[in-house]
């Protein structure tokens, strides 16, 4: 699936030109627009999961392996790290947000029963991946509860509790902002603790953060080497984005509270790119000076990290039964989060037994971006055309917007 793979990538940076291009001067203003500090917190926490917090500890030493992975070898792993998580491939994200903004309103592809329903398999399918990268990293962070390899009972409870969690908070929109801010600054607070254990210790400087962080500049030296599928597990990775992409660009495309098109790509490229330059430079020191996060860290790493799981979760469970008209409002406050419950952990257990792979959902989700491509193309080009602003039906009015207050 390369192919695919590498004709998305290429598809989606000339789409992101185009629509720069065309449209880079208009508002764009989604149905419940925010504040952009708020905005900016729904798109950090929704668009990144439990991933960025366990997953880097874990992989940089695969990275600094050149000799078992010589494509590595161009720059250094910290930089590798940054490449498969920030900058660059947030782009997909504004494509996705600008067209649900600004375009879909007008041509409805998401609309066609088809196309709805394959859309919200792609979004239940990384919701329980989500669940599932849990779930695996758990013994490698908290190793006081088994063998820091197997997979015990204790951490099924866990995860089944977050999903819990997950699916109870998405039954009122008012949480998604409430986990979101929360989300956010428990994520600074994280990294504010673990850099202060770092660099204000005897055996270290502030020097030496500034040290690390400037290796990062290797990746923007080489930053077309992350445009193509560098190997296989760089292949999963962008699949992986992919996944998130179409339900992230629907979700946060309500939020947008009428920034220019070209601030919202800055936005989306930019602000989340710092937090994470600034967590992976403090892991990777970690990594490279061999200090312990056992105990204590791994433990706040966790929580943060399943924090994340929940904000990510609860927000994209309302998308999909808002989608399916699987509401509250339609099955009631029980049978809704008993039917949601179920589904998400049966495929989480489906992804555990290697049933289902996240590349195929980014496969499915790359057809479903080529075919509103093709959609646009033969039916509906001078709609698109003839687009100047965002739907003259959304309006800023922030006293009486839930989330702004």
């Amino acid at each position: 699936m390369t192919w695919l793979l590498s004709a998305g990538i290429l598809f989606t940076f000339a789409a992101i030109a185009f629509v720069i291009y065309r449209w880079g001067n208009i508002r764009c203003i989604g149905v419940t627009p925010v504040r952009t500090f708020t905005f900016i917190a729904i798109l950090f926490t929704s668009g990144l999961d439990v991933g960025l917090i366990m997953f880097p500890l874990t992989e940089f030493a695969g990275y600094a392996n050149v000799a078992a992975s010589p494509e590595y070898g161009f720059t250094n792993p910290l930089a590798i790290e940054f490449g498969f998580w920030a900058f660059l491939i947030w782009g997909f994200y504004f494509l996705t947000c600008f067209y649900f903004c600004v375009i879909e309103p007008r041509v409805k592809f998401f609309d066609i029963p088809l196309v709805k329903f394959i859309n919200n398999i792609v979004i239940i399918g990384t919701c329980a991946f989500t669940a599932y990268l849990l779930l695996s990293n758990l013994p490698w962070y908290l190793p006081e509860l088994g063998d820091g390899e197997t997979i015990v009972g204790s951490f099924y409870l866990i995860v089944f509790m977050v999903i819990a969690a997950a699916v109870y908070s998405s039954t009122s929109i008012r949480y998604v902002r409430i986990l979101s801010l929360a989300s956010t600054w428990l994520f600074l607070g994280l990294i504010a603790m673990m850099w202060a254990n770092a660099f204000l210790s005897a055996d270290s400087s502030v020097g030496e953060f500034f040290t690390t962080f400037a290796m990062l500049g290797d990746y923007f030296g080489n930053i077309q080497h992350f445009v193509l599928p560098i190997n296989d597990y760089h292949e999963f990775y962008l699949f992986w984005w992919f996944a998130w992409s179409i339900m992230i660009g629907q979700f946060t495309s309500r939020f947008v509270g009428g920034m220019k098109t070209y601030q919202v790509l800055l936005a989306m490229m930019v602000f989340p790119s710092i937090p994470i330059a600034i967590w992976f430079t403090v892991l990777y020191y970690y990594s490279a000076n061999g200090l312990d996060t056992s105990g204590f860290y791994n433990l706040a790493m966790v929580i943060v990290g399943v924090t994340f799981v929940i904000n990510s979760l609860d927000s994209l469970v309302r998308l999909y039964t808002d989608n399916l008209n699987l509401t509250i409002e339609r099955l009631g406050k029980l049978k809704y989060v008993s039917f949601n419950l179920v589904l998400l952990c049966s495929l989480t257990l489906l992804f555990q037994l290697d049933f289902l792979q996240i590349q195929w959902v980014g496969a499915i989700a790359l057809g479903l971006i080529f075919s509103c491509f093709g959609y646009i193309m033969m039916t509906q080009l001078q709609t698109v055309r003839a687009i100047e602003r965002s739907p003259k039906e959304n309006k800023i009015d922030f006293t009486k917007i839930e989330l702004a207050n």
